[in-house]
């Protein structure tokens, strides 16, 4: 995901139109590149290495054989270089992956999943130097770590390109130490664009350049010689390539290094709202043109509160930034520095209006207090049917049944027709409905006039918030079930 730092002309390359350009060879870009790639080796003891240490991968994640094979340091990977290992205690080495220099005085970029819980960390370069490197500081929620190395001369080194400028169909090189073998080069062309595996900052480029288990850390060029990825992981039922493979976008890994090498950790901008995407339901429920923006399901403290932004505002633009989805928001807002005062267009009662929102910063505690409040569980049917849902006052009784807290208000659903639009939109017993559009319902009768009020106005759905395990979210029921 670095770029070269020189700004050499590529004398293999025809100057051609966009897309139509086919290297001749790669031969002068590697050789140009390959000397600010670097092997990276770490010592670990060997209690630790039985304890197993390891990225944390959701359970059926596609990449959790390849980590657990790739950071297997019971021996080394796939015949790869390695010490036998010695009696109980003592440390042994195994060659984990690759990194990239990116600048002369020797600030080194990998994965975070290469270098994590090591004990002593080297590197070595194409002309055979080995050099003890330091961790600056990491990111496990993009998988970047960021090392420093001391050299009595300058280092070659790489520079950042812009991923957002690769399309489909380009010419990238990968160059690395896969499978332990020692430096490595594989070509192929972007496959897709802005994939997601995993986290909120997710912005994987795919590749079908050869990616291989070593090749993790290390970089993804365009053929200017800039690095526009972070090969990070592959996919594939047996640990080997298979022609996909994912690359952390530039874009995202150069906002993290930055923060790492003049912080020692990310600073990222913080809005606090919970949130969800806009589904054509929703959108027509709310009476938008197109489904887009984010949904606001709910507005803790913190600085949405402050600025005046509420439950069921779509936020469709942040600064200068339209916003497409959840996920766009989540990206501008965590890029945006903490303090910055940023006006933010929400959509609200069928007109845009702007609030300035003072960003604050994105804590461990924040996101720990993300998922909201006690959940809800099952209850006994009443007579109140409304859209399929028999539906009950807030009481003490339900309170206590359901584990609900004092400060849950609203309509509990306590028994559903398995036919209607809200169970297959998941709605379940012990639900409780807070909100019609954004205005709070007491009763069953509250809640028909509301869906009346819809009806009248023309609308073919009804926009309830709903408290759903343990957090609230808006569903769209449709008015002809």
């Amino acid at each position: 995901m670095l770029s070269l730092s020189t700004a050499t002309a590529l004398p293999a390359f025809a100057e051609v139109a966009p897309g139509a350009a086919i290297p001749q060879s790669f031969a002068d870009l590697a050789e140009r590149l390959s000397p600010a790639v670097v092997d990276i080796t770490t010592s670990t003891e060997v209690a630790q290495v039985q304890q197993g240490t390891r990225p944390v991968l959701p359970d059926g994640s596609p990449f959790e054989e390849f980590f657990r094979d790739f950071l297997d340091r019971n021996g080394p990977p796939n015949g790869g270089p390695g010490r036998p290992e010695g009696p109980r205690g003592q440390q042994r080495s195994s060659a984990l992956g690759s990194g990239f220099i990116i600048s002369a005085d020797g600030y080194i970029v990998t994965n975070n999943h290469v270098i994590e819980s090591a004990d002593e960390i080297k590197v070595e370069m194409l002309d055979g130097t080995v050099l003890e490197a330091k961790v600056i500081g990491h990111d496990p929620r993009t998988d970047v770590a960021l090392l420093k190395v001391d050299s009595d001369k300058p280092l070659p080194f790489v520079t950042f390109g812009d991923s957002d400028h690769a399309r489909v169909g380009d010419w990238v090189m990968a160059i690395g130490n896969p499978l332990g073998q020692g430096f490595s080069v594989s070509a192929g062309i972007v496959s897709a664009r802005n994939r997601t595996l995993q986290g909120s900052y997710d912005d994987f480029i795919q590749t079908d350049a050869a990616i291989n288990r070593g090749n993790s850390g290390g970089p993804l060029f365009n053929t200017d010689g800039e690095v526009i990825g972070v090969n990070t992981a592959i996919l594939s039922p047996n640990g080997g390539s298979i022609g996909i493979g994912f690359a952390m976008s530039s874009a995202v890994v150069s906002r993290v290094v930055d923060q790492l090498r003049d912080f020692g950790e990310t600073r990222r901008g913080w809005l606090g709202v919970r949130i969800q995407n806009v589904d054509p339901d929703v959108a027509e429920a709310l009476g938008l043109d197109a489904p887009k923006g984010a949904l606001v399901t709910d507005v803790p403290e913190g600085p949405a509160l402050t600025a005046g932004l509420k439950s069921g505002d779509v936020i469709v633009k942040f600064g200068d930034k339209d916003i497409k989805d959840t996920r766009e928001l989540v990206r501008v807002v965590a890029d945006t520095a903490v303090g910055t005062s940023v006006p933010v267009v929400v959509y609200r009662d069928g007109a845009e209006q702007t609030l300035s929102v003072a960003i604050g910063r994105l804590e461990e505690t924040t996101l720990a207090a993300a998922p909201g409040e006690p959940g809800q569980e099952q209850t006994k049917p009443s007579d109140q049917v409304v859209l399929g849902m028999t539906v009950e006052p807030m009481s003490d009784a339900l309170r206590a049944q359901f584990g609900l807290g004092d400060d849950v208000t609203g309509m509990v659903v306590t028994a559903l027709d398995d036919g209607s639009d809200a169970f297959t939109k998941g709605i379940r017993e012990g639900d409780v409905i807070a909100k019609v559009g954004q205005e709070e319902v007491a009763t069953a009768r509250d809640l028909r006039d509301k869906i009346k009020a819809a009806e009248d106005a023309g609308r073919n759905s009804v926009l309830l918030l709903v408290n759903h395990d343990g957090g609230p979210r808006f569903v769209a029921l449709n008015l002809s079930n």
